[in-house]
């Protein structure tokens, strides 16, 4: 222990020694010298023996209440910071050892409150990564029932860009240079009399399983199934910028494998089918069409309705496109001019062109 903290601590026990002195050893010794004193006059040294006990004893009460006060001080003091209140314990009126204390608590209230400040900027955080977390969580949530929608219109290479792309950019009522592909089985009905329900449902179900794989490999959106017909768009979502070249390469693979799909069927004994496929470019309205209840995102247009016109003058295994088609491709397919056709609706002819296969 240093001198200064053997000081610091003599200073309050010097005071508690003091008052018992005062208060106690003092009268008590005073008492004992008059006994064996054998005054002559005990009156007289009662006198003056008594006012000296008194003042004694009233010294020493005073001294223990001085101390007793400052310890009350100092436990008022640390009661108030106890409750969150502000305790100034470094201005309390006490003795060095007392002062001491109270500045060692002081020390550790204000290490306490730096520790709440702490905790409170801790919870804060906390509170801020959990709105954050759920937010992540919110959108994720929402991109992934994006993602399941869009999986059924457009292939997985297409969906993390739409996603990514500026909100409610894609979902937006406009006008657009699109590319429409329409494909039909011929005779459907009739070969459909000639299955079981079952087998016919089985048989569209691979049929267009295989088609939509063409349709999402070429960056083309899958519009809808009507019946055994199908939609495409090309245009909407392509990355390459060249739309007509891959609806024809979409409407040759398509081609292709129906053709691979009929050997097989022919090979079990079962009924099979070829495909009549058009194709036109021009300018369309795209958006939301339909009611509150139900909503298609869909094309709708001129260039639509030419499309399924082409489509339906192809005979089984044929491709066909329109000269906005023609003229907009840019890879070195083979083409046989149709010439100009009259079609359903247009006042005007439209120049066409066969797609050769080889």
């Amino acid at each position: 222990m240093s001198r200064r903290n053997r000081k610091n601590y003599l200073s309050t026990v010097g005071r508690i020694r003091a008052a018992t002195v005062l208060m106690a050893v003092f009268p008590f010794l005073l008492l004992v010298f008059l006994l064996f004193r054998l005054s002559p006059d005990p009156a007289g040294d009662l006198f003056w023996a008594l006012p000296l006990a008194l003042a004694s004893m009233v010294s020493g009460y005073i001294l223990m209440r001085r101390l007793a006060s400052q310890i009350r001080e100092l436990m008022q003091a640390a009661g108030r910071a106890g409750q969150g209140g502000e305790a100034e314990l470094t201005e309390l009126r006490a003795d060095r050892e007392l002062f001491y204390i109270a500045g060692c608590f002081h020390l550790l209230q204000k290490q306490v409150e730096e520790l709440n400040r702490k905790n409170q900027q801790q919870a804060t955080q906390l509170m801020v990564y959990a709105r954050d977390l759920a937010l992540s969580y919110q959108r994720s949530k929402r991109e992934e029932q994006l993602r399941n929608r869009l999986s059924r219109y457009v292939g997985n290479n297409l969906v993390e860009k739409l996603i990514n792309l500026k909100e409610g950019v894609f979902l937006e009522t406009e006008r657009r240079n699109v590319t429409v592909l329409f494909a039909d089985i011929r005779s459907f009905t009739t070969i459909a009399e000639r299955m079981a329900a079952e087998e016919v449902v089985a048989m569209l179900n691979e049929y267009f399983s295989i088609m939509v794989d063409i349709i999402f490999k070429n960056n083309g959106l899958l519009d809808k199934f009507v019946g055994d017909q199908l939609i495409a768009v090309f245009g909407l979502v392509d990355t390459d910028g060249n739309a007509p070249a891959n609806a024809i390469r979409t409407a040759i693979e398509i081609q292709a494998a129906t053709d691979a799909m009929r050997r097989r069927r022919m090979a079990a004994g079962l009924e099979y089918f070829e495909l009549g496929i058009g194709i036109n470019t021009g300018t369309a309205i795209i958006g939301n069409i339909g009611s509150a209840n139900r909503m298609d995102y869909t094309v709708i247009g001129d260039c639509v309705n030419v499309a399924a016109r082409l489509e339906q003058m192809a005979a089984g295994g044929e491709i066909i496109i329109g000269e906005q088609t023609y003229l907009a491709n840019t890879e070195n397919f083979a083409f046989e001019c149709r010439g100009q056709v009259h079609v359903k609706n247009k006042l005007e002819p439209v120049v066409c062109y066969h797609v050769l296969r080889s």
